[in-house]
């Protein structure tokens, strides 16, 4: 993105860094009172060309508001694995205006969010990812039965009620778990956390089932920065992420069933996706 085939001479190249790296600063200091973000995403990944601190991953968090629009909520360097480095982030955010809790945020079960999610947000419901849900069960499983695998998983998450979802989850279990018990492990430490969306509205479900948001958009960036040679420092590589990520953010499409977001905040309760309905005694 910064090679000379551009056009840019390095003193140009130089300039465009620094406005960026301004900008950047400013966003992230930016107010956020007025608003009310219902659901967050959080991932940490990887960005290639890397950083200069090798473990580091760009820690994202993507919310979306009351109106059903997505946007970066936050963007840092940090340990993906790190309660601490999430911490920061959460706080931050609260620090600027985001202080009634999220209804629900998704992400990967091995992140160290969730920890640092339950100090700050403690209210907020969790949804484990499934996409890196089934990454990490089927690498636990050989080669041979991965597809048919994958095609059971598919049945739990894409089951129309929690109870169907269930029994197959249930199916999945007795059908690996004799010989492949690390496998089943990992899917049933998330049991409940991989089934909240059942609790939330159905034109919803494939928005929150998974953190796709985040890696999706992320696959846009490592593909425009792919060409950059070495390691980036510190400041040029969060400065070239952002300004992928806002870019990208002009194109994120908002949630599908706008009209449930006041039930939503108004505490309505929803059951397999149904808004249900409360008979008094």
């Amino acid at each position: 993105m910064f090679q000379h085939r551009t056009g840019h001479s390095p003193k140009t190249v130089t300039r465009l860094k620094a406005e960026w790296w301004k900008d950047f600063e400013a966003w992230q200091k930016r107010d956020l009172g007025s608003r009310r973000f219902l659901y967050i995403w959080a991932d940490g990944v990887y960005f290639k060309p890397r950083m200069a601190e090798e473990k580091q991953r760009v820690l994202v968090i993507v919310g979306a508001d009351e109106y059903g629009r997505k946007e970066l909520l936050a963007m840092t360097d940090g340990f993906r694995e790190s309660t601490q480095s999430w911490r920061e982030v959460l706080l931050d955010l609260k620090r600027r205006g985001l202080n009634a809790d999220p209804k629900l945020a998704i992400g990967d079960g091995a992140l160290g969010f969730w920890t640092a999610l339950r100090e700050v947000f403690a209210t907020t419901k969790e949804q484990r990812c499934w996409v890196h849900k089934t990454m990490n069960v089927l690498n636990a499983l050989p080669k041979s039965i991965q597809a048919k695998a994958k095609g059971h998983l598919h049945d739990i998450w894409q089951a129309e009620t929690r109870a169907e979802a269930e029994t197959a989850f249930d199916f999945f279990v007795e059908t690996y778990g004799v010989k492949w018990d690390k496998a089943v492990a990992k899917l049933v430490k998330d049991r409940d956390a991989l089934l909240t969306f059942y609790d939330y509205p159905a034109e919803h479900w494939k928005h929150i089932r998974t953190s796709n948001p985040i890696e999706s958009t992320f696959a846009t960036v490592r593909h425009r920065t792919k060409r950059t040679k070495g390691c980036l420092s510190r400041k040029t590589g969060l400065a070239m992420a952002f300004k992928l990520m806002m870019s990208a953010q002009g194109k994120w499409r908002k949630l599908d069933g706008r009209n449930r977001l006041p039930e939503i905040i108004a505490g309505v309760e929803f059951r397999d996706g149904l808004r249900h309905l409360q008979i008094a005694a």
